[in-house]
């Protein structure tokens, strides 16, 4: 039974030859015994004959004592045979032991020979008594030069005798632990390494303790790299520890999500749960994009700005990693900035206002003038009692006319002037460019510059605040009517034109010329001596706020071409209303 278990636990070609071994001289000795018993018995039995023939008279004594004594022999040649089959069987046996021992000794010997681990044998008094070859190729020293050896070791390290012999007391006195000892050594040609040793007892047959068995494993290079691993580590950990963005690692499962990383930012906001993950989702599960949301925390009561993404964990699974950007004193100081940019547009407006308002009196003069003379005139009619009723009624329509126009002046400047939230809306560019040259057409006339309108038609609605573009627009104009003030050709052009998705309008003028129109958009800089220069920079911000872009070039044909585009407004359904449309830019 024993030689099958080895053969089924270790199929090797040696325990094969140890069940068939090389026939030997085992079964001559038995043979030769019971040759030499059988040429005994034969002289045995002759000398019985010869006897027997020689004696004439036998009497019944003697008979029934020869018969027992050839008993006797028969049962002892009986032994003697059976004995000699034990024997043949024994050695049989033995010589079958002995081959299977050599086999498993070779077997041995050579899967020690190929395996890397060191092994190395002490006595009980600290004697090297065994190396094997993978001990040796370690260290870089002989068999011849290790057997035997005593304290110091010529692999132990110079100058740290005293540590390696403190080592090497605790592993003969049995106190080595069970996840082994690090060590260093010294190689013959002076390199050194570190290896880890585990230590066993090593026991005769009879159970007692003859010295103890070590196993020593390079692990040089695995420790560098595990060094190298754990330092990575800790550089990236510290870099996530110390973001200002809040990281977070979540695992879908069926009891909702499952925290599997967040960094110290997170921590501070939504503690070590997955719930500021979620919250900070927005009902996006499942419907990530490569955009980024801004999204309000309830909990933390900060603005983020949250980028999503999937990705694969260690595992193997796949997760969802979050880095939210707290946003909330951007997002106060861009409030606050509107803010600022509203006032500085109503201070602008104002501003505009305060130069035109000599021309808007004298615009506003005239009809009321017109309506003073009319009203006169009525009343001078019925008091002389002349009043003919068509005369009379053609008057007061004109003043009725003339109070019309009045009104409508005052109302677009109302409207011009007053603060409100900037409103983008489905508006005509029809609208906007009159009500624009209505307002600069004052001045221009003042000026003696005639303003001219190219609009094509048919033309799209954009998407503006119709308030804010008259306001460029009429900056643009005003700048327009100045510029020409001292030139010889006196129009001012404003084309507008349909580029697909945008509009574009250019106000044209032959003036003296800008040398460098960029600058033009700087803040504080002003080619006008009284200029603040922060006009034309509001008008480009107000502008780039509609997704539309304002730039300057020269004219060909003398002085400076101002332009700027809006987006077109969508096609809008019957059921779309403007709430709708001003939704969607």
């Amino acid at each position: 039974m024993a030689s099958h278990s080895k053969k089924s636990l270790i199929p090797t070609t040696f325990y094969d030859q140890a069940n068939h071994p090389r026939r030997g001289f085992y079964w001559l000795t038995p043979v030769i015994v019971l040759i030499l018993y059988l040429c005994v018995m034969g002289v045995f039995m002759w000398l019985q004959q010869l006897h027997n023939d020689s004696v004439m008279f036998v009497t019944i004594d003697q008979e029934t004592r020869q018969q027992r004594l050839i008993m006797v022999v028969i049962a002892l040649s009986c032994v003697i045979v059976l004995s000699l089959l034990a024997l043949w069987r024994y050695t049989r046996f033995r010589t079958r032991a002995e081959a299977a021992l050599i086999a498993e000794t070779g077997f041995r010997r050579a899967m020690e020979n190929s395996m890397s681990t060191g092994m190395r044998v002490f006595d009980m008094h600290g004697r090297i008594a065994y190396v094997n070859p993978a001990f040796c190729r370690m260290i870089g020293w002989n068999e011849a030069d290790l057997i035997g050896r005593t304290t110091p070791f010529p692999y132990w390290l110079p100058g740290r005798h005293a540590q390696h012999q403190e080592t090497l007391d605790i592993l003969l006195s049995g106190r080595t632990p069970s996840s082994g000892l690090e060590v260093e050594a010294q190689r013959r040609d002076g390199s050194r390494f570190t290896a880890r040793m585990y230590v066993s007892p090593l026991r005769d047959p009879n159970g007692e303790q003859i010295g103890w068995m070590t196993s020593m494993t390079d692990i040089t290079e695995p420790k560098r790299i595990r060094e190298a691993l754990t330092a990575a580590h800790e550089r990236f950990m510290t870099v996530l520890e110390g973001l200002d963005d809040a990281i977070s690692v979540v695992a879908d499962t069926s009891d909702g999500l499952e925290l599997l990383f967040a960094n110290r930012t997170y921590r501070r906001f939504f503690g070590a749960q997955s719930n500021g993950h979620a919250e900070l989702l927005g009902g996006r599960l499942g419907r990530f994009t490569d955009e980024t949301v801004e999204i309000f925390s309830d909990s933390a009561q900060r603005w983020f700005e949250v980028h999503h993404r999937m990705l694969a964990w260690t595992d193997g699974r796949r997760v969802r990693l979050q880095v939210a950007r707290d946003i909330t004193e951007r997002r106060t100081h861009e409030e606050a900035s509107r803010l600022q940019q509203e006032k500085i547009q109503l201070t602008s407006r104002l501003t505009t206002m305060g130069e035109m308002a000599s021309s808007l009196a004298h615009e506003l003069n005239q009809p009321l003038t017109a309506i003073s003379n009319y009203s006169m005139g009525a009343v001078a009619m019925l008091k002389s009692g002349n009043a003919e009723p068509t005369r009379l009624l053609e008057a007061l329509e004109k003043a009725a006319k003339q109070a019309e126009r009045a009104g409508k002046i005052i109302s677009r400047i109302r409207e011009f002037v007053k603060r409100s939230e900037p409103r983008r809306q489905r508006v005509p560019v029809t609208r906007i460019v009159d009500n624009a040259v209505g307002f600069a057409d004052i001045d221009a006339r003042k000026r003696q510059v005639d303003i001219q309108l190219q609009v094509p038609d048919p033309l799209p609605d954009v998407l503006a605040d119709p308030i804010l573009i008259e306001q460029v627009l009429l900056n643009l104009l005003k700048n327009g009517v100045e510029a020409m003030e001292k030139s010889d050709y006196r129009v001012l052009h404003v084309v507008v034109t349909d580029q697909g998705p945008l509009i574009e309008i250019a106000v044209i003028d032959r003036g003296h010329g800008l040398r460098d129109p960029e600058r033009l958009f700087e803040p504080f800089y002003s080619t006008k001596s009284e200029g603040l220069g922060m006009g034309l920079n509001i008008c480009r911000t107000i502008i780039e706020s509609h997704h539309g872009r304002l730039w300057a070039g020269p004219n060909p044909d003398g002085g400076t071409i101002f332009r700027f585009t809006l987006p077109c407004a969508q096609p809008q359904a019957s059921s779309t209303s403007e709430d709708t449309q001003e939704l969607h830019a």
